[in-house]
C-alpha cells in the first residue's frame, strides 16, 4: 500500500484527526494563587485554548495523591487532590469546556498506585499470601533469611526496582519505591480499574490517556534481566520481561468494550514506549485503544531522513491496523522540542539538561521547533500539542539542584537530570510576579522557579502579534480545520529529497516544504506561500535552512 492509497482509517470519530492540548495542571495556572496550578485555573484559561483553535485537551493527574511522583502516585483513582481543588471545580471545568466544544481527556495510572493507596496500606499489614498482597506483586527474598532481592531488576528511575517490607516480604516498583506494581494476574485489579473507568466516564469525559500503557503485565516467573533499563528500547533490543508483554492486549480489549458502552465515541490513547512501530500499532487494533502516541517521531529530532522515515512508517503500520497516527514533539517527560533542536546535535535525547550540561542555542531551537510544528500539523491523523508548545517554549535547563523534585533526579544521585525543566509554570504575562501564573500579584512563588528568558515568550506578548509562535500555531490550526488535513493522505513531493535535508510532502492541495539542510532550497515557481514558519523563511523564491512552509 502507497502513503496516497491508505483509504481504510475512518475519519467519522472526533479523535481520528483532533488536535489535543496537554495539561499540566500543577504548572498551566493558579487561580488560588498557592504557588501550585489547580482546575479553577484550568477553567479560567479555557479561552485561550478556545482561539487557539484545540479540539481537546488532556489533564495529566490531578488526583488524591502524596505527590512523590507529580501525581502519577496517585491514592485515591476517584477524588481530586485538594491542590487543584474539589470535584466540583473537576465537573465545572468539564461543563465549561464542553459548552466551548473543547473535550477533555483524563491521565489513568493502572501500571502502580501509590503507596499510601488504601490497598497498599491494608498491604502491608496483612500476612504473606493473603488476599489483599495479592492485589500487588509481593514475592519472598532470595539468599539466606530472602535478604536479597527476588530478581535482579532495576527501577526506570533508578536503583533496585524491589523493597523489602518489615515481615521480609519484598514488593515490585518499576518506578520510585512510592509507586508499588498492582498484580494485573490478579482479577480484582481488573474490575478495579474498570470501575474506576466507569466512574469518570459517567462525569462525562472524553477519553483516557493510559500511562505506561505496555507495563502491567510482567513475564512468568518475573526472570532477571540484565539489560540496560528504559522506558524505550531499541528495534533491536530484546523485550524487557516487565513491558509490552501479550498480556497487556486483552486489558485493553475489555476496556474497549468498557468504552463502547458510552455514546460520544469516547477514546483510549496508549503511551507506549514501545519499538518498532509495528509493535506499538498492536495497541490501536480495531479492538483495543483507539491512539497510541508516536514517540518515534519525536525522537527522530531534528533531521530529514529520520523524520520521513518515521512519518512512512507509522502511516504504513497505521494503515494495516487501519488506525490514525498520532503525533507528538513534546510532552511533560521529555526535553522541549525547541531546546532538543538547539543541540549541536539536534537528535539527541537527553534526560534533562542542567547548568553544567552543553546549553542549546536558543534562536537556533526555536526557530526548528517552529518548522516542525508546520510539519506535524499538516500530517493526517491526530496531534498532541504539549502547553507552551505554542508559546515557544524553551526548557529551563539552569534549575539548581537544589530546587529539583523530579524522583529519578534523587534516585540517581543526579546523574540523570530529570524533567523537572520541561514543567516549570508557563508564562501568561511578561511584567507581572510569576509571569501571571497567578493573576494575584500577592500570589506565592510558583512551585519551580521560571527563568529570567520567559518573559519575551509571555503570552501576552505573542497573542494577536503577527508572526509570534503562538499566531502560527492558531493560524496552523485554523487552516488545518478548514482543509481537513487530518484526514488526508501524504504524497512525497519531487521537491522531497532527505539526504539533503529537504522534507515535502503534498496533503490534499497543500503543499508542505520543511528545509533541515544548510543550504536555500528553491520552490516551485508560482507557488503561494499560506503559511511561512518564520517571516524570513523565503528569499528570492528559496527556502532559507531550518525554515517550513506550506505552500498551495
Amino acid at each position: 500500500m502507497s502513503l496516497a492509497e491508505n483509504t481504510r482509517i475512518q475519519h467519522d470519530q472526533w479523535w481520528a484527526d483532533a488536535v489535543i492540548y496537554q495539561i499540566y495542571p500543577r504548572s498551566f495556572a493558579d487561580a488560588d494563587a498557592n504557588g501550585m496550578g489547580d482546575l479553577q485555573g484550568v477553567r479560567s484559561r479555557l479561552p485561550y485554548l478556545s482561539q487557539l483553535g484545540v479540539d481537546a485537551i488532556w489533564l495529566s493527574p490531578f488526583y488524591l495523591s502524596p505527590q512523590a511522583d507529580a501525581g502519577y502516585d496517585v491514592a485515591d483513582y476517584r477524588a481530586v487532590d485538594p491542590l487543584f481543588g474539589g470535584m466540583k471545580d473537576f465537573d465545572a471545568m468539564l461543563a465549561e469546556a464542553h459548552s466551548m466544544g473543547i473535550r477533555v481527556i483524563v491521565d489513568l495510572v493502572p501500571n502502580h498506585t501509590s503507596d499510601q493507596h488504601e490497598w497498599f496500606q491494608d498491604a502491608l499489614t496483612a500476612t504473606p499470601g493473603s488476599a489483599a498482597r495479592e492485589r500487588y506483586i509481593f514475592r519472598d527474598g532470595k539468599g539466606p533469611g530472602g535478604a536479597l532481592p527476588p530478581n535482579n531488576w532495576q527501577s526506570i528511575f533508578g536503583g533496585n526496582a524491589w523493597t523489602r517490607v518489615q515481615d521480609g516480604q519484598w514488593y515490585l516498583h518499576l518506578f520510585d519505591t512510592s509507586q508499588p506494581d498492582l498484580n494485573w494476574e490478579n482479577p480484582e485489579v481488573h474490575s478495579e480499574m474498570e470501575s474506576v473507568l466507569r466512574f469518570w466516564l459517567d462525569r462525562g469525559v472524553d477519553g483516557f490517556r493510559i500511562d505506561v500503557a505496555h507495563g502491567m503485565i510482567k513475564a512468568d516467573g518475573l526472570p532477571d534481566w540484565h539489560a540496560k533499563t528504559s522506558m524505550v528500547e531499541g528495534s533491536d533490543a530484546e523485550t524487557p520481561p516487565y513491558f509490552d508483554q501479550e498480556g497487556v492486549h486483552e486489558i485493553y480489549q475489555h476496556w474497549n468494550k468498557v468504552l463502547s458502552e458510552y455514546d460520544g465515541d469516547r477514546m483510549l490513547v496508549a503511551e507506549a514506549w514501545v519499538e518498532p512501530a509495528e509493535r506499538l500499532f498492536r495497541y490501536v487494533r480495531p479492538d483495543e485503544m483507539q491512539q497510541a502516541f508516536n514517540f518515534g517521531f519525536l525522537l527522530a529530532g531534528w533531521d530529514a531522513v529520520r523524520m520521513a522515515e518515521s512519518i512512512n512508517e507509522s502511516l504504513e503500520e497505521a494503515g494495516k491496523v487501519g488506525a490514525p497516527a498520532t503525533w507528538v514533539l513534546s510532552n511533560h517527560d521529555t526535553v522541549r522540542h525547541s531546546t532538543r533542536y538547539g543541540l549541536t546535535d539536534p537528535t539527541t535525547f537527553p534526560k534533562g539538561i542542567s547548568a553544567e550540561d552543553e546549553q542549546p542555542d536558543e534562536e537556533l531551537g526555536l526557530a526548528r521547533g517552529r518548522a516542525a510544528a508546520l510539519t506535524m500539523l499538516a500530517l493526517p491523523g491526530s496531534a498532541y500539542i504539549y502547553q507552551g508548545d505554542e508559546l515557544g517554549l524553551p526548557e529551563h535547563t539552569t534549575l539548581d539542584a537544589s530546587v529539583r523534585q523530579d524522583p529519578a533526579f534523587f534516585r540517581t544521585n543526579g546523574e540523570e537530570i530529570g524533567r523537572d525543566g520541561c514543567r516549570v509554570p508557563i508564562p501568561w504575562t511578561g511584567a507581572a510576579p510569576g509571569y501571571g501564573f497567578a493573576e494575584n500579584p500577592e500570589a506565592a512563588s510558583p512551585w519551580l522557579p521560571q527563568p529570567d528568558s520567559f518573559a519575551k515568550y509571555a503570552a501576552d506578548q505573542q497573542v494577536g502579534l503577527d508572526s509570534s509562535t503562538y499566531e502560527l500555531y492558531r493560524q496552523a490550526l485554523s487552516i488545518r480545520a478548514e482543509r481537513k488535513l487530518g484526514q488526508g493522505t501524504v504524497a512525497w513531493t519531487s521537491l522531497h529529497a532527505p539526504a539533503d535535508g529537504v522534507l515535502s510532502y503534498r496533503n490534499g492541495d497543500l503543499t508542505l516544504v520543511v528545509n533541515a539542510g544548510t543550504r536555500p532550497v528553491r520552490l516551485p515557481a508560482g507557488a503561494e506561500v499560506l503559511l511561512a514558519s518564520q517571516p524570513d523563511a523565503v528569499t528570492d523564491n528559496a527556502l532559507q535552512p531550518n525554515r517550513a512552509v506550506w505552500l498551495v
